[in-house]
């Protein structure tokens, strides 16, 4: 049985390129419980706060529950659920899956295969990484959920898959002449920038194009930040700050709150700007909430 092929065909609710997220992160979660103990079964009462915790940080801006994975990912092949009564979900209702002492944990002959083969683990992370989130958030995911990717945990991409435009980062930064479209850092060692670099704005796991209309030039912090949704960019190409982001310190207040309104930098006359389809979807599918008021004075 192809694993990897099975991980890469987990079947997802979508819809105009919403992010649906929940068997992923179960499945990683899962993944990464595995390796902490291969014969652990994940009681839904008891693992119920973490994954709702995976779903709020990395998962779509609308609320959703872990009943929905916990119960679905079975029809995938790659997890078994059973009860206090037996073998079988319950359904997707938190209270049945909370009420009947609903177990989970991944199907008997995939937990054979990570035994043969524990390179796997780190193989079906990789592409369940590569395959649904950003690879700005690949290395806290992997922490979140307790993973450690084996050396040669990569991924073989089909003659099928997507080819990546190996010059995006330097189209994108070239065309915000190498400075952070949010804050203007610029920073360099000799000739080489340092901490900039390229971020898609409908990410490529969702068919966003290697093209500068789907870049931006951004450090490294507010990189992250956009990925997590802390920061989008609206009409007028003005920047975003959530109203869920919180911050008392000065440095909190100068890099982001101060940040809410003010216009991007660049890019440079004649390059091209963000499509207003691809802001459109991240500021529905990425950013959190409503964004703070633009900052006065």
């Amino acid at each position: 049985m192809d694993w990897l092929e099975r991980t890469a065909k987990l079947r997802q609710w979508s819809r105009s390129g919403t992010r649906a997220p929940h068997k992923p992160l179960l499945l990683l979660y899962a993944l990464g419980r595995f390796q902490e103990d291969a014969d652990a079964e994940l009681r839904y009462s008891a693992v119920e706060s973490e994954l709702r915790r995976l779903l709020a940080e990395y998962g779509p801006p609308h609320a959703t529950t872990p009943a929905y994975p916990f119960h679905h990912l079975v029809s995938d092949g790659v997890w078994e659920v059973r009860t206090d009564s037996g073998p079988g979900s319950p359904g997707s209702r938190v209270r049945d899956l909370r009420e009947s002492g609903a177990t989970g944990r991944l199907a008997p002959e995939l937990r054979a295969a990570l035994r043969r083969e524990p390179s796997l683990v780190g193989r079906m992370a990789r592409l369940l990484l590569d395959t649904h989130f950003p690879p700005s958030l690949h290395a806290e995911l992997c922490e979140a959920v307790g993973l450690e990717p084996t050396p040669d945990g990569t991924v073989r991409l089909s003659a099928a898959r997507r080819q990546r435009n190996r010059r995006m980062r330097e189209l994108v930064l070239t065309a915000y002449e190498y400075q952070c479209a949010f804050c203007g850092y610029d920073g360099r060692i000799g000739a080489v920038p340092v901490g900039l670099e390229a971020a898609h704005v409908r990410w490529w796991a969702f068919e966003g194009p290697d093209v500068v209309e789907n870049g931006l030039c951004l450090c490294s912090l507010h990189h992250k930040l956009f990925d997590k949704g802390v920061l989008g960019v609206g009409d007028g190409h003005r920047i975003l700050v959530s109203q869920h982001f919180v911050g008392s310190s000065t440095a909190a207040r100068e890099h982001v709150i101060s940040l809410a309104g003010r216009p991007l930098i660049g890019p440079q006359p004649g390059a091209d700007r963000i499509s207003t389809a691809h802001r459109a979807w991240h500021t529905e599918q990425v950013f959190h909430g409503r964004p703070r008021p633009a900052v006065r004075g």
